[in-house]
């Protein structure tokens, strides 16, 4: 029992009630319920700034050494956080401020993998968390077999294959050689998940699946049904679109492989999980290809916009709402483009290293529209750090973590073919009824084919977490649950040696992944506020609030209040409104809608 005593009391030294947690001992508290919060803010601050430090370097530099240093890291911050977490469990029952508790509250639900008390099972799990992103991030698929080394790509580069290739029998087996590589993670996702389980319910949880749900100002089965009720807001346009797709990729592809009434192959979407259809728009999806909304891939290459000037529009963009410009750190020590010199976790991702100025984004960044998209939401997250980061630790992040995720997306859709062309990545477009349904295609292709899949991930954890889905029915359920929401199956039979959840960053990165879907929802909310602040008269699909302070004004003061508040009272801020509602995205989408309905008339749409 010694060396976990001189541990903790050279982590703790300054708590009295941390260490009594963490030796075991139960002991009336030192210091009032305020004191402990102040102590916790202060010393989760310098914690975080290690994690996150130590983490930025091993996804920027993936070797041996980075990732002990990041596992290390977050061995100390688990360790930290599991005992304050017991430690504030003496102030239950107390009559607290609402501040009070709900810094507690948050501080419960701080991290989305707890570890268990035990020394040595914490630090099973953490090396398991580097190790499955670091798996995850070198995995490499042989196109040409492993004769020819530089035909062994990553998932960015199998991606923009899967997205500019046309040949089935090509499309299946870059499919299959990427899904393949889940399986080399499968053992040590399931050990994880026993370890990150075990941290959950020594925390007072169910399961891992609970706490996440709790994090959402309401009880984790009540957020269950909240988020069912959402998505059959949004499921008849998804099938209306699904309907569409189908019968489009059949006369692409021969009905015999994409067949009526069927699941889709999830292999014909120009995307490695099928979760948005954007990159088929052009040779596919296009209602009108005579009246084509113009991509901003061709300028982008032909003026010359590299990394930095597609991050400078992105900024400008945010400065002319009244946001502050970015730290010059911000431009010193970011990654922006893939290094040559070394492997790198290129999914894109937006960094606040030191609750404070030092913010930074992680992307390797080409000239695509789709990436020019990314870096305007990447910014949301960075704007959303700034806007917060003089509020306590505990309370420095989003009304709720569909919030984060929804800030850059409400940006983006006020970047409208106007918008490009106001800053000279597209021409000027006649508009037109036709003009309208190919850009209404576009972003459907894009945001309401994401939806369902944004709700299988989490869905599919949820009871892999509570123990409905076992270890052994891990493939045959996630595609049960693919095939029920998204209407997609796998292009060649999968088995149970496979692990095709873990083709997905978020899986084995364990990053919960209903945020994404909340977020498709609620950026749809926020826009139709931000127009309606911008003075906007006209159909909700044309309006950019690019320039508009009264809008930005609005912006900055719900993005300021951070998690201080419930994300009810945040939301009512911008909206007027206290839930989540889907109905502004059919309202929005209304042309499209309509002219799929006259379409889809005589076919056999849904899927068995």
């Amino acid at each position: 029992m010694l060396a976990p005593l001189i541990r903790c009391a050279a982590l703790f030294a300054a708590g009295a009630a941390l260490l009594a947690a963490c030796t075991g001992r139960q002991s009336a508290p030192t210091e009032t319920a305020d004191q402990f919060v102040a102590r916790v803010n202060r010393e989760m601050t310098g914690l975080s700034r290690e994690l996150n430090e130590t983490g930025w370097i091993q996804a920027t530099y993936i070797t041996a050494d980075s990732q002990s240093l990041s596992a290390r890291a977050l061995d100390r911050y688990l360790a930290y956080f599991s005992s304050a977490v017991k430690a504030s469990r003496a102030y239950d029952g107390q009559q607290l401020s609402p501040q009070t508790a709900r810094a507690l509250q948050k501080l419960r639900l701080g991290v989305s993998a707890p570890a268990p008390e035990d020394p040595a099972k914490r630090a099973e799990l953490t090396r398991l968390s580097t190790r499955l992103e670091a798996t995850y991030g070198e995995a490499k698929f042989c196109v040409d077999g492993a004769d020819h080394p530089d035909s062994c790509k990553g998932v960015d580069d199998l991606g923009e294959i899967l997205a500019t290739t046309r040949d089935y029998a090509r499309l299946e087996k870059i499919w299959t050689g990427w899904h393949d590589q889940g399986a080399q993670m499968r053992e040590d996702y399931a050990r994880f998940i026993g370890l990150a389980n075990e941290g959950a319910k020594e925390l007072g949880f169910a399961d891992l699946g609970a706490m996440w749900r709790s994090g959402y100002d309401m009880p984790a089965d009540e957020f269950t049904a909240v988020a069912e009720k959402l998505w059959n807001q949004v499921k008849p346009l998804y099938e209306a679109l699904h309907c569409y797709a189908g019968a489009k990729l059949a006369a692409k592809y021969g009905a015999d492989k994409v067949k009526a009434g069927e699941p889709i192959p999830a292999h014909l979407f120009g995307n490695m999980w099928a979760q948005q259809w954007n990159r088929i728009y052009d040779d596919i999806l296009m209602p009108y290809p005579s009246v084509r909304v113009e991509s901003a891939d061709r300028a982008l290459k032909a003026q010359h916009w590299d990394a930095v000037r597609m991050t400078k529009s992105a900024e400008s963009f945010y400065t002319s709402l009244g946001f502050q410009t970015l730290p010059a750190s911000f431009w010193e020590r970011s990654m922006l483009v893939r290094p040559r010199d070394r492997e790198v976790v290129c999914h894109a991702s937006a960094w606040d290293i030191d609750t404070q100025d030092d913010v930074r984004i992680k992307m390797c960044m080409k000239q695509t529209e789709e990436d020019l998209f990314t870096i305007y939401h990447e910014l949301g997250h960075v704007y959303y750090y700034l806007s917060y980061k003089t509020l306590p630790y505990l309370f420095q992040d989003g009304a709720h973590d569909g919030f984060h995720e929804a800030i850059g997306d409400t940006v983006n859709l006020s970047v409208t073919p106007a918008y490009l062309t106001q800053i000279g990545l597209a021409r000027a477009a006649k508009p037109s009824r036709e003009a309208v349904l190919n850009a209404q295609m576009k972003l459907a292709a894009e945001k309401i084919a994401f939806l369902p899949f944004g709700k299988v991930v989490d869905e599919w954890r949820w009871k892999v977490f509570s123990g409905e889905i076992k270890p052994a029915d891990y493939n045959r359920s996630w595609w049960e649950l693919r095939r029920k929401y998204q209407g997609i199956a796998p292009p060649v039979v999968r088995d149970e040696t496979q692990f095709d959840a873990g083709a997905k960053y978020h899986v084995p990165g364990n990053t919960p992944y209903t945020r994404y879907f909340l977020s498709f929802i609620l950026q749809f909310q926020l826009h139709k506020a931000l127009c309606d602040a911008a003075g906007f008269k006209g159909p909700l699909h044309e309006c950019s609030v690019f320039g508009s302070k009264e809008a930005g004004a609005k912006f900055q003061q719900m993005l300021a209040a951070g998690a201080s508040e419930p994300w009810q009272d945040t939301l009512e801020k911008l909206t007027g409104k206290r839930e989540m509602d889907a109905a502004v995205i059919i309202e929005y989408f209304q042309p499209l809608m309509q002219w799929l309905a006259e379409q889809n008339k005589g076919r056999s749409c849904g899927w068995t």
